[in-house]
């Protein structure tokens, strides 16, 4: 099983990440604008269109509001897929991590180069809140 993680420090407040990330409907506007740029939901599973045409549908598996933790699923597409994300607090700002276990390992290179223009647009849209 593919496993792949991105690590990125944001000089943002928890808070307002973590706000950002747990509006799961809100994806295209709040934490990933230009990369998703539509997002259908009914605050449990959301359809997303990647600014490509591509569209994926992913479940909400659960969201952690006391360790600021969301897991989401992807089911059409692989044999497994399961992604979280994380907002830690860090002395300035915040980390933001997101790791995807998946199958087949053959996709793993095309999730990877997503999630690498994920965390540009991560750190584009929630930008610099000031912290």
């Amino acid at each position: 099983m593919a496993t792949l993680r991105q690590d990125i420090e944001l000089d943002t407040d928890p808070d307002a990440a973590w706000d950002a990330l747990r509006d799961f409907g809100a994806l295209h506007e709040r934490l990933v604008t230009g990369l998703v740029t539509a997002c259908e939901s009914d605050g449990h599973e959301r359809v997303i269109t990647f600014a490509n045409g591509v569209t994926v549908r992913e479940l909400l598996i659960g969201a952690d509001d006391a360790h600021r933790r969301l897991t989401y699923a992807i089911v059409d597409g692989f044999t497994h897929y399961q992604g979280t994300a994380q907002v830690i607090p860090e002395k300035q700002g915040c980390r933001f991590v997101w790791h995807v276990d998946l199958l087949p390992d053959e996709r793993a290179g095309d999730v990877a180069l997503l999630m690498e223009q994920g965390a540009s647009a991560i750190r584009r849209t929630l930008g610099d809140t000031g912290v």
